[in-house]
């Protein structure tokens, strides 16, 4: 039994499912129900109660997932000291990034930065939000641009910046000429959206669920372009943010701000905090930041 092998006990019983859990963690049901019979075999225990609806823990399962945060934990942190030894001592920045967020950091920030410091290393990988969590969090990449505020005791979290979420309609929707919206608006309205590995989809459903309705989503992409093609269409309405529409230049939407709270899209930078200080991450940190003051200075730089 391995590490991997209780990240998978601990998925199946935090998901109460084998299904369930496989679908997270793109792997076959069969394989995954495979992993837990070899577990029990090799423990002599039963850790699962398998039924149709899902499965339960046995008083063994609930004693080893008690146990389970503490030692995963540990394990963590023990790869991630390594591995950010290995990435300071090979001056190495592995940064994973939501989409969008290097298109508002700007291509020259990034460019600016391998030109003044050629003896870092530098790659970074554009994921969905929730996927550049899931990696960082699972130990990947030395710097993570994501969305959403992350409190995770081993990793430092630094706010860059916010724009808020407003309501896309075309011209002619009854909305548009409304100088603010609610999300009761939204209500049977037919909506494009960004999927659930975005966190403004999050944002979006969490508001119509405390407003009490779920919202008519036709179609869930992975982008802001395809979301707001369609509303060009008139085909419904989407959410979007200034500096997306403002590239679009699309004459026939309107962006109208949501008047019943906060409806944020905010951007962090994440590193991990690790015994030993990295440098070239705080050389980085600090391009970065000061980038983006430029820039908030200066919008036409972006």
């Amino acid at each position: 039994m391995d590490i991997k092998e209780l990240q998978y006990f601990k998925t199946v019983c935090e998901q109460k499912s084998i299904t369930q859990a496989a679908y997270s963690l793109y792997m076959t049901p069969q394989g995954l129900s495979k992993v837990m019979k070899n577990m029990e075999a090799e423990l002599g225990a039963t850790l699962l109660i398998r039924s149709g609806s899902g499965v339960t823990l046995t008083e063994s399962g609930k004693y080893l997932y008690e146990h389970l945060t503490d030692l995963l934990e540990s394990y963590q942190t023990i790869c991630n000291e390594i591995r950010c030894i290995e990435q300071r001592e090979n001056h190495e920045i592995d940064l994973l990034s939501a989409y969008g967020i290097l298109r508002l950091v700007t291509p020259e920030c990034i460019a600016k930065f391998r030109e003044e410091y050629p003896h870092i290393k530098f790659q970074y990988r554009e994921y969905p939000d929730h996927e550049v969590e899931r990696r960082f969090l699972a130990g990947e990449g030395n710097v993570a641009f994501t969305v959403g505020a992350q409190e995770v005791k081993y990793l430092k979290s630094t706010f860059m910046e916010r724009f808020p979420i407003k309501l896309l309609v075309y011209r002619g929707h009854p909305l548009s000429e409304r100088k603010s919206v609610t999300i009761e608006d939204l209500k049977g309205e037919p909506l494009y959206i960004e999927s659930s590995e975005f966190h403004i989809h999050d944002v979006i459903r969490e508001k119509c669920k405390r407003a009490g309705f779920e919202p008519n989503i036709v179609f869930e992409t992975s982008g802001f372009s395809l979301c707001h093609k369609m509303v060009s269409k008139k085909r419904g309405l989407s959410v979007t943010v200034d500096f997306i529409f403002d590239d679009m230049r699309d004459n026939n939407l309107v962006m109208i701000p949501f008047s019943d709270g906060e409806y944020c899209w905010d951007t962090y930078m994440l590193t991990r905090k690790g015994n030993g200080k990295n440098p070239d991450i705080q050389i980085f940190h600090d391009h970065v930041m000061k980038w983006i003051e430029k820039v908030q200075k200066h919008p036409e730089f972006r």
